[in-house]
């Protein structure tokens, strides 16, 4: 009996082998994304192929983004961190062709994948597979999102996780209970943020929010969690899933954001 992996149209998540396709995408049916109002729709990864191509940006001579054109699904960038001990990949894109495969190789290869939370999970198992069965870094909070769990996958616990020599995970949580970041305390430090922070389109400024298509805000105390968990972390730059980057001053762009933020309350 043949089993197919369908990945859903609208958040490019994967779901396990099956003989058809899943009813239900749990991920869009929370209230923090949404089902297509055409309908749940489903694709597997060889017809993406057909359709797809990835592109490399070069955005700093360590660090690669990967997104998929035209655009597919969430249609955010994945991150190929290029360190001396190894390469880490942050975040996932639906889309894995062989190029893709051959240019990663032509970089180093990766050591790692660590995903920001469940939005980004897409074809995170195939990613694995493909790479020679590499460790994907989830937290523990979020476990009850993942959708396919037949490769290697660790859920890290607690406040932070070591993938390598200034290569760390810290637990943020608020878009997500288990809404890592990824900080590299190399030089002056830089943060990947997926979208658990997001960098705003006028570059000097980030915002938060439970559900972002849906326009849900976070608490006040998940903000304030948020402000605990970065005071202590190093870091110049900062890099979020759609293309805007704080190249420089990002810590002190992030806490005037925080303070404006938790106005609101006052």
């Amino acid at each position: 009996m043949s089993l197919t992996a369908y990945l859903c149209t609208t958040c490019g998540t994967q779901y396990a082998p099956a003989t058809a396709a899943p009813a239900h995408c749990m991920i869009c049916e929370d209230e923090r994304q949404y089902v297509n109002p055409k309908g749940q729709g489903w694709a597997t990864l060889p017809a993406v192929n057909r359709q797809y191509k990835n592109i490399f940006e070069k955005v700093t001579d360590n660090l690669f983004a990967i997104y998929t054109a035209p655009a597919f699904a969430i249609n955010q960038r994945a991150h190929l961190l290029i360190t001396p001990q190894g390469n880490v990949l942050w975040d996932c894109i639906a889309n894995l062709d062989d190029s893709t495969v051959e240019l990663m190789e032509r970089l180093g290869g990766i050591h790692s994948i660590a995903i920001s939370h469940p939005h980004y999970y897409t074809t995170m198992a195939e990613w694995s597979v493909r790479f020679g069965d590499v460790p994907v870094y989830i937290h523990a909070g979020d476990r009850q999102w993942v959708a396919r769990k037949d490769f290697n996958i660790v859920f890290w616990e607690g406040a932070e996780h070591s993938l390598l020599p200034g290569v760390k995970l810290v637990h943020t949580g608020g878009h997500f209970d288990g809404a890592a970041i990824l900080h590299y305390n190399a030089g002056n430090g830089l943060l990947l943020v997926g979208d658990a922070i997001q960098v705003c389109p006028d570059l000097q400024s980030v915002s938060f929010m439970y559900s972002y298509p849906n326009y849900i805000p976070l608490p006040e105390k998940a903000i304030l969690k948020i402000k605990e968990t970065l005071l202590p972390l190093n870091y110049d730059a900062m890099y979020g899933a759609f293309g805007h980057y704080l190249r420089e001053n990002a810590a002190e762009h992030t806490l005037f954001s925080i303070e404006r933020y938790l106005k609101i309350f006052r």
